[in-house]
């Protein structure tokens, strides 16, 4: 694609004084730059793309994108912002791939991740091809991939849509996060329905303000486009507040889901057992029996949310149903150990306040002795939260354990110290290496008593300084309780 040609999904830009090369990629990355590539200056939280610009020229780059003049011997296109640029470049210089797919987006604090697998499932069981991006993976039809965020940036975005085009995929859905949508890096996406789950305290450190947070969160319900040909939906939780700002900030149609508030889609008579979770369902489309074999009400709204997204997706109601009730789980939440222990142990990826509080709630309603928890909070993130995690562990859990949980390059002895200021005078057992305090818990254990492990769910590391351990609380415990059991 010419340079000139490329440079009109631009406005305002700075002329190049009438050179139009030839781009053949475009690339963010100094390192990955080859003959033809445009390079995009991006200013990161520790490097600046600027100053790698004169590498890129020598890598063979025909044009450079910054947000500031610069000597160079080829073109330079000076924008305002270089993300904002680049999201809008990689979707037209891959064809608009979205555009070409039915694509789901879920925004929310928790659930996001058990969604995007129980819409993706929905879609796959009806025959088409899909594709799934998320915390977990990136999926291709059958191909999975390694993610390092939840929602990729821009260019990496634009490039997994056009290889999911190129390999027949009609359906995709993502986890679109906050950061995400306030760095701009779904600009450029075209999507048919956004679902919000719901809105706790998180990411503090980044957005600073409950408030920021939920506004960014909306951005996904804002940007989603009037169109006539082509409808879209915004799925809202109709029982968390967020819902209101969201309905008043799309012009999409607004379809709702809910337990304890009226809803299109609303789950009534919920029964819940160790074993799986039943309920009502009354909608539109009339009333329904669910028994499925996740447990929990979070659950319950996760597949409240997949339910109404499948349907104005065109997916008949008993198909829906029918694959939902097929589902086992998803990999590290709410997740059982099973080792041949007479206790139970769960794994659980709830890190937030909110999703602690609901997976030992959950695991109140079928406990018949001891809750032990092993909970801790990340370094170098929202700071606020910990406190109340540990408050929530003693109210919640017989046997509080707090421990470490990527510490990251904060000292995790201090991370600790600030989960035990938020319960004074309470029982609680602190121990900061993570796998010495999962084996106290499953040692400390007895039939009958359930363990929640909580924090890191499907993650197999650990975050300590600089360096990225191999470790999975899933394996950990099963050798404990291996251990335990010789």
């Amino acid at each position: 694609m010419k340079l000139h040609t490329l440079l009109q999904y631009l406005y305002p830009y700075l002329p190049t004084d009438g050179e139009n090369p030839e781009v053949t990629s475009i690339e963010n990355d100094n390192r990955k730059v080859r003959p033809g590539s445009l390079f995009v200056c991006i200013k990161g939280y520790t490097v600046d793309g600027h100053d790698y610009a004169d590498s890129a020229e020598k890598n063979g780059a025909v044009a450079v994108l910054a947000e500031k003049e610069l000597s160079l011997n080829i073109p330079v296109i000076v924008v305002k912002n270089t993300k904002r640029a680049l999201a809008l470049l990689a979707d037209f210089y891959y064809g608009h791939p979205t555009q070409q797919l039915h694509l789901v987006g879920i925004t929310g604090t928790n659930g996001k991740t058990t969604t995007s697998h129980l819409i993706e499932k929905i879609f796959s069981d009806q025959g088409k091809k899909t594709g799934l991006i998320g915390t977990m993976y990136t999926k291709i039809s059958s191909e999975i991939f390694e993610t390092k965020n939840t929602t990729p940036e821009s260019l990496t975005l634009q490039k997994t849509f056009k290889k999911m085009v190129d390999k027949g995929v009609s359906s995709a859905v993502m986890e679109v996060s906050s950061h995400a949508l306030v760095e701009g890096r779904v600009h450029g996406c075209d999507y048919d329905v956004a679902v919000f789950t719901n809105l706790t305290q998180d990411h503090l450190d980044y957005h600073k303000t409950m408030d920021e947070y939920r506004q960014a969160k909306g951005l996904l319900f804002s940007q989603l486009g009037n169109t006539f040909n082509k409808p879209k939906f915004a799925v809202l939780n109709a029982d968390d507040q967020a819902s209101v700002q969201y309905i008043n900030s799309t012009a999409a149609r607004v379809v709702s889901y809910g337990i304890d508030c009226e809803a299109d889609f609303q789950a009534k008579n919920i029964q819940m057992t160790a074993a799986g979770t039943s309920f009502t369902l009354v909608s539109p489309l009339g009333v329904h029996q669910v028994n499925m074999k996740l447990i929990g009400k979070f659950s319950v709204y996760n597949v409240l949310a997949s339910l109404a997204a499948a349907v104005v997706s065109g997916e008949e109601i008993s198909d829906i149903i029918a694959s939902i009730e097929e589902v086992e789980g998803v990999s590290g939440r709410f997740e059982a150990v099973n080792a041949g222990q007479d206790f139970s142990v769960i794994v659980d990826y709830s890190h937030t306040p909110d999703s602690l509080e609901n997976a030992l709630k959950t695991i109140r309603q079928f406990a018949k002795k001891r809750i032990f928890v092993v909970v801790g909070c990340g370094g170098d993130r929202d700071r606020m939260k910990r406190p109340l995690m540990a408050k929530i562990a003693c109210e919640l859990a017989t046997d509080p354990v707090f421990t470490s949980d990527n510490p990251r390059t904060e000292d995790p002895q201090v991370i600790l110290r600030e989960m035990e200021a938020g319960v004074s005078g309470r029982k609680y057992t602190s121990i900061i290496d993570r796998k010495q305090a999962i084996e106290y818990a499953v040692n400390e254990a007895t039939q009958g008593d359930v363990i929640l492990i909580a924090g890191k769910g499907h993650e197999t590391y650990q975050l300590i300084g600089k360096e990225v351990l191999d470790f999975d609380d899933r394996l950990v415990a099963k050798e404990a309780i291996e251990e335990k059991m010789k």
